[in-house]
């Protein structure tokens, strides 16, 4: 597979929204993005909070744009906030530099798409991004 396609995105965000209901997260978005950064799937839960499309989103873009986790994100953040900064101003606010945000690999190790969650902890929104990537038989990486 090159990409994330519109079965596997689905499926993705079935399972995370399934792992959010099993831990009894708080409302939960989910978005897929396939390699070149295009939304395929964006499913919200009842509930979940206005700016949640955008932030997933954003969770996910910035993964695949800056070819890391956004948890590996949020951590360049604390150590370089102006570089981070600046790269957010050219992407032009599209980039959340916080965990929840994963890269989706194939068998081989290649990029083939991203999740990012949002709606509850960062920690926990990671979580259900990789608990969903995984049950799509394909490799979440998160950074760790």
């Amino acid at each position: 597979m090159s990409t994330v396609n519109l079965a596997t995105a689905l499926n993705i965000c079935t399972a995370a929204l399934h792992k959010g209901r099993e831990i009894g997260a708080a409302p939960l978005t989910v978005a897929v993005l396939d390699q070149a950064g295009r939304l395929v799937s964006l499913q919200r839960e009842d509930g979940a909070s206005l700016l949640r499309p955008e932030i997933a989103t954003g969770k996910a873009w910035g993964a695949l744009a800056l070819g890391k986790p956004s948890r590996l994100i949020a951590a360049d953040a604390e150590q370089r906030p102006a570089f981070i900064g600046a790269v957010n101003t050219l992407a032009q606010g599209n980039i959340v530099p916080v965990a929840g945000g994963v890269l989706v690999r194939n068998a081989d190790g290649g990029v083939v798409g991203a999740v990012g969650i949002s709606g509850d902890t960062s920690d926990v929104d990671e979580l259900c991004a990789m608990a969903g990537v995984e049950a799509s038989g394909l490799r979440a990486d998160n950074g760790l």
